[in-house]
């Protein structure tokens, strides 16, 4: 296979004259140019691409730590990051974690190790205080507010989002509220946020009302045949479009008022509210704030659509 020396050799000009062509550079005469760009097509020659990222001194790459690979919530923000970066002409990795700290922190070791330029993090289990130990080796940008360690991210409003929707639904008469969740509170600040929110607006939460373990259309299913057995059930807010759409197979509108999460199709196609943290600007955001390096709190509001 022939190397950048042999089109050196070949060409009669320096390896330095080569490697400008091969990365585009401007201060190249024009002759010179175009002979090395026929003998590099009379090669097939493909250049190393570790070698011009070392030489660049970046490889236009980022990784991007989700849970899952199969969740609503993933595809959505994701969307967003992977529509910016190829609008940049960044390549993305994804890597998935299924929540073990174990492996979070071996991608983590990969970003220190020059693997990619950054890291975006979705969701995670370690800790922000392990995650901030890391940013001297590459920028990470999480997808969550990381309090008061310096750790730039995009801040999801999910708290207001919580107490505005539990408020709306005090003021219109419910009174009985049932939820679904997904990790437990220990595990997932999203659930803690929406259950403390829930027992301040509303008040004592009866844990008969609240169906766990829910994160996909088919959890939502067996949510909807638990929900159904239970007397002067009024709504039911759920972590998910997909969930509430599951939900909807066993329970009717007339029966129940059903709010999902995240506007996804399947809330336009059945009618049913939901709230829309627009995860897929959230991706976007993480994109620039990643490239801009900046250690900064961007806030991503949220909207509330309501289906009759």
């Amino acid at each position: 296979m022939a190397t950048i020396r042999d089109i050196a050799t070949l060409s009669g000009y320096s390896v330095t004259t080569v490697s400008r062509v091969l990365n585009n550079h401007p201060y190249v005469a024009e002759e010179k140019r175009n002979k090395i760009l026929k003998i590099i097509r009379d090669l097939d020659y493909i250049p190393s691409t570790k070698a011009r990222d070392l030489s660049r001194g970046k490889s236009t790459h980022i990784a991007v730590m989700i849970p899952y690979t199969n969740h609503p919530y993933t595809d959505k923000i994701v969307s967003g990051i992977l529509r910016a970066a190829f609008n940049d002409g960044y390549k993305v990795t994804l890597l998935p974690t299924n929540y073990n700290p174990t492996v979070e922190k071996q991608y983590l070791d990969d970003l220190a190790a020059k693997a990619w330029d950054g890291m975006i993090i979705t969701s995670k289990k370690i800790s922000f205080e392990r995650i901030e130990g890391y940013l001297k080796y590459a920028p990470i940008v999480c997808c969550e507010d990381t309090g008061s360690f310096s750790i730039p991210c995009i801040s999801i409003k999910r708290e207001q989002s919580y107490i505005d929707l539990f408020t709306r639904l005090k003021k219109q008469g419910y009174q009985h509220i049932g939820l679904t969740v997904g990790r437990t509170e220990n595990e997932s600040a999203s659930t803690d946020l929406v259950l403390k929110t829930y027992k301040k607006i509303l008040g004592v939460l009866d844990e008969s009302m609240v169906f766990r373990n829910c994160y996909l259309y088919e959890d939502g299913v067996q949510a909807g045949r638990y929900f159904s057995t239970i007397k002067k059930l009024e709504v039911i807010v759920t972590n998910g479009d997909d969930v509430a759409a599951g939900i909807l197979q066993h329970l009717s509108k007339d029966q129940v008022k059903v709010i999902g999460e995240e506007n996804l199709l399947s809330s336009t196609l059945l009618n049913f509210s939901t709230i829309d943290h627009h995860l897929d600007h959230c991706g976007e955001a993480a994109f620039q704030l990643l490239l801009r390096k900046e250690i900064k709190t961007e806030i991503m509001p949220y909207t509330f659509i309501e289906r009759i």
